[in-house]
């Protein structure tokens, strides 16, 4: 009897133990706050919190969705936001400059000419009954683009200076990718930049027709990055462990593309993160969608970031001081890539 007594207090004991070690580790986990778009460009975001590579880490995130990066900039200096992603803008620039340590840490999400998931579209009335042919017929449309000031604005100027015009002679109209399908239903808009998934949303509507992608507009177009807040850089050691579970996690969306589509052999796991995740809730939507490519080491494409820091400094909405080396940080993205190994692709 003494000894039943004996064995069930250190049973007991144990659980007291168990449960303190369990409620240590939970207590213990860094939470964070990460910024998206919900876009299917998210998905290396999602993958990590959904496949655990986040818990892996003793990282909690919380995501927060905007209608632009160029909106999560004052949130990212605040230290609202720890972490952010989307498209570099002039509000970056000039935040860095009032000496708000922002840091551009991977790559998101970039446009080849396989995998050009951006897309100059124009509403279907309009293309079909030849009104809009190219971007030549652009001149005094009402052109949809997620924000003012941002990168995709640079590659609008861009597409249209190729073609003799330029940013000054359409009428810009800022929306949200998900609120561009209202705006092209109710022929609010004429023509839009816009990326996956909205982009097969609107081809599945009829509501709009593809006109250029943004890699024919500018080879390997960077679309959106991953930004890290001044208050998230002082904590070195969780700032490394959430990049090697997104480094992992960028990997394993490599491995579900396959013909510019989520066609590889983990598409079926990404396309159900992405139901889970995203704002756009139809499986039958992102297997149609091209998608984004992500280089599997987080490298960025420096061209394309200086192509829209020309055009923040040349529209006077940066003076110019800072530059786009100034705001890159890949040491992360460069040490993850080396704890996780070499990565080799095999679905392509």
């Amino acid at each position: 009897m003494t000894l039943s007594k004996t064995l069930y207090r250190r049973f007991v004991a144990g659980l007291a133990v168990a449960a303190a070690l369990t409620f240590t580790a939970q207590a213990g986990a860094s939470e964070i706050t990460v910024g998206t778009i919900g876009a299917a460009s998210d998905a290396p975001l999602f993958i990590a919190d959904a496949n655990g590579y986040f818990a892996e880490q003793g990282i909690k995130v919380t995501f927060n969705r905007f209608d632009s990066a160029a909106k999560m900039i004052p949130s990212i200096s605040s230290g609202e936001i720890d972490v952010g992603s989307g498209a570099t803008s002039a509000g970056l620039y000039n935040a860095v400059e009032r000496g708000i340590n922002i840091k551009i840490v991977s790559d998101k999400a970039r446009n080849t000419k396989d995998n050009s998931f951006e897309n100059i579209m124009v509403r279907s009335d309009l293309y079909d009954s030849g009104k809009v042919k190219s971007l030549k017929d652009f001149k005094g449309l009402k052109v949809a683009i997620s924000a003012k000031g941002n990168s995709e604005d640079a590659l609008i100027n861009y597409a249209l200076t190729k073609n003799g015009l330029s940013i000054k002679d359409i009428d810009p109209i800022y929306l949200g990718f998900p609120n561009q399908i209202a705006a092209y239903a109710n022929k609010g808009i004429d023509a839009s930049l816009t990326v996956e998934p909205t982009v097969s949303k609107l081809l599945q509507l009829g509501f709009a027709k593809k006109l250029v992608t943004a890699d024919e507009v500018f080879p390997g177009f960077q679309t959106a990055v991953i930004f890290y807040s001044p208050k998230f850089i002082k904590d070195p050691v969780t700032a490394r462990k959430f990049m090697i579970a997104l480094v992992k996690a960028i990997r394993f969306y490599d491995g579900a593309l396959k013909g510019g589509h989520l066609a590889g052999p983990n598409a079926d796991a990404v396309i159900k993160i992405l139901v889970k995740y995203s704002f756009i809730k139809d499986p039958a939507v992102y297997r149609a969608i091209v998608s984004q490519t992500v280089d599997p080491d987080g490298e960025i494409n420096l061209p394309s970031l200086q192509m829209a820091w020309q055009f923040f400094k040349d529209t006077g909405e940066i003076d110019g001081k800072v530059t786009v080396k100034d705001v890159i940080d890949l040491s992360y993205v460069h040490e993850a890539a080396k704890v996780l190994g070499p990565y080799i692709r095999t679905t392509h």
